[in-house]
């Protein structure tokens, strides 16, 4: 037996258009040479053929690019004690068999309810368990990546539907968009009709039930069935975090 692995990973890239872009400075091979002698007192020449050794530096957020939310990003207070942070979150959530539930179809603001996520794992003739990874694929990074405001064109995840799949005993859910919730102009529009419940509501249901989340992953539509298959998940370990970076891979095991 083999596995294929498959990369759910967006890139992180100068030319992002998230909200809260990372910036990345390249130093090469001959600029190594020039910094790392000016540490150690040598000059460029003293390193072979004036090259030493090539580093970036990166500024970021802890929610650009392919993360995890932990349960502190939703408040401070999950299911009446003090939510847990990245760094506190135990590994195996995030190292599991993996489902994946088709909502390309449906359109930028889209709630996506209880309902629909029935619907969705009968037309797979599945049934949720304790610790599946659910992965919800919009195509939106795929369709709008390069966009100004393709973080205002997915659908998303709504409070009810959210809760029920964690109630199912899920630990760790996933989204190819940029926010599980729908785009903060949809909720915007309904907060100020007065439907101020609408209001990040996916995020706020980690208050009440904990989960983790996965934002902006990338290549759901690479995945060959939608289950019976692993997913691995593990976020970087940032301390009191909210969030971790993340490279999450779905390994299919093939004959």
């Amino acid at each position: 037996m083999t596995q294929t692995f498959i990369d759910l990973a967006a890139p992180i890239k100068n030319s992002s258009f998230e909200p809260d872009p990372p910036a990345i400075e390249y130093f090469d091979h001959s600029q190594g040479a020039v910094n790392f002698g000016k540490r150690y007192g040598l000059q460029p020449s003293d390193f072979p053929n004036s090259k030493y050794c090539a580093v970036e530096r990166i500024t970021l957020g802890t929610h650009s690019g392919t993360h995890v939310d932990a349960p502190w990003h939703y408040g401070p207070l999950c299911e009446g004690k003090r939510s847990r942070t990245i760094d506190q979150m135990p590994l195996d959530w995030f190292f599991g068999d993996g489902v994946v539930l088709d909502f390309s179809d449906r359109p930028a603001g889209y709630g996506i309810t209880e309902a629909d996520v029935r619907e969705a794992l009968g037309k797979i003739n599945y049934t949720l368990k304790p610790r599946d990874i659910v992965l919800i694929r919009t195509d939106n990074l795929k369709r709008y990546g390069n966009m100004p405001d393709n973080w205002q064109l997915q659908p998303g995840m709504t409070r009810e539907s959210t809760i029920w799949i964690v109630k199912q005993g899920v630990r760790l859910v996933g989204i190819d968009a940029y926010s599980w919730d729908r785009p903060s102009k949809y909720m915007l529009e309904d907060f100020k009709r007065g439907m101020r419940e609408k209001f990040f509501e996916a995020h706020f249901a980690g208050c009440e039930f904990e989960y983790c989340q996965i934002e902006k992953l990338y290549n759901l539509d690479a995945i060959p069935k939608r289950h019976g298959f692993t997913v691995v998940a593990f976020p970087v370990k940032v301390l009191n975090g909210s969030a971790g970076w993340a490279r999450p891979v779905a390994l299919i095991d093939e004959q």
